[in-house]
């Protein structure tokens, strides 16, 4: 079954105002989520309450927290709408469930975790071996929608920088 029937008849519709969590860091998650319209920030808060970005998730793309659908343990980061938002829920149990018997929702699975490996890869490469400038060009060519929609001191947070240093690469890459 193709991952968007399944959603349609396993999934609930799940509203979300800007500024709402869907989940914290700490707590217990059990499903999976389908974006079907709004922006996500996926983050870090540490102990001093200095917040780190991981990710941001727009439409059309799926979003769990992977040690609490799978290890059953607590939230690793949170998930904060950017943006009034839309999404389906499906429990993860149920949907690794079915991938057991569904060929074509197997393959999805394994796609989407390849893709998601391949993200985190590529994550680390550019924290480990490019300079911030780069990295925010590269956002800047890759995800200019982010720019658009997500504030400075976020880009930043993103970025592993503070928002003076992205005001002043952003200056000098005019």
């Amino acid at each position: 079954m193709d991952i968007k029937q399944y959603i349609k008849n396993h999934g609930r519709i799940v509203q979300l105002d800007a500024g709402a969590h869907l989940f914290r860091q700490g707590e217990l998650e059990d499903a999976l989520y389908w974006v079907n319209q709004g922006l996500f920030k996926a983050y870090y808060l540490q102990p001093d309450g200095k917040e780190l970005v991981k990710s941001f998730i727009a439409e059309q793309n799926m979003i769990t927290n992977l040690s609490a659908v799978v290890g059953r343990q607590a939230c690793t980061f949170s998930l904060v709408a950017l943006e009034p938002a839309e999404l389906a829920k499906v429990r993860f149990d149920t949907l690794f469930e079915h991938t057991l018997n569904d060929l074509e929702l197997s393959r999805f699975m394994l796609d989407a975790l390849i893709q998601l490996a391949q993200k985190k890869e590529r994550r680390e490469y550019e924290f480990l071996c490019l300079d911030a400038t780069t990295r925010y060009l590269q956002l800047k060519a890759e995800r200019p929608d982010l720019l658009r929609r997500v504030t400075q001191n976020d880009i930043a947070r993103y970025l592993g920088i503070t928002p003076v240093a992205l005001s002043r690469i952003k200056h000098a890459s005019r």
